[in-house]
């Protein structure tokens, strides 16, 4: 059995996109989108293309896959969950990504809890609940915005990000200090 470095069945630099590339250079926060589905059951994405804007209100974006269970979730509730990830949440970033089996589904996996926005993996430490605004075509995806109507920090916790660079999950550096600014 070999263990390669990288995946030894992807398509070789030379032959991506150009922006897939440079994309793949600026590392982003892993995060994961929930949402509950037309059935009442769970639909959680992970995602990585997502900014917070703060304002009156404030809102959040993301492109997703316009055909992801999530999104059919968030069609349907109008609502949905987003929680940044941690380092020791690679594994669970992995399934709800498509990565990596997930026998029975990926939220067998950890404890959530329930949210009138969706179910949020207990203890990320913060996570936001948000109202859907409206969604349009991006590129390959779909851009989707929420207004955010909940916000929950806890302030006690002091998390390592789980960031994805370079088409891999990586551990954000920590620190044992609690953070200084928000």
């Amino acid at each position: 059995m070999t263990i390669h470095a990288s995946d030894p069945f992807a398509t070789p630099d030379h032959e991506r996109s150009p922006v897939r590339r440079f994309r793949g250079r600026l590392p982003a926060s892993v995060t994961l989108w929930t949402a509950t589905g037309p059935d009442g059951r769970p639909a959680g994405l992970t995602v990585s293309s997502t900014v917070v804007a703060d304002g009156d209100p404030a809102r959040l974006l993301g492109v997703l896959d316009q055909e992801s269970d999530l999104w059919a979730a968030i069609e349907t509730a109008a609502r949905f969950a987003v929680a940044p990830l941690r380092g020791e949440d690679r594994q669970l970033a992995e399934r709800f990504a498509g990565l990596m089996p997930a026998p029975g589904g990926p939220f067998t996996f950890g404890e959530w809890v329930d949210t009138p926005f969706g179910s949020v993996l207990n203890g990320v430490g913060a996570w936001i609940g948000c109202r859907l605004e409206e969604a349009r075509p991006v590129g390959w995806g779909l851009l989707v915005e929420g207004i955010i109507e909940h916000v929950h920090i806890d302030d006690e916790r002091v998390v390592t990000p789980l960031v994805h660079y370079r088409g891999r999950y990586h551990e954000l550096g920590g620190s044992s200090q609690r953070e200084q600014h928000g």
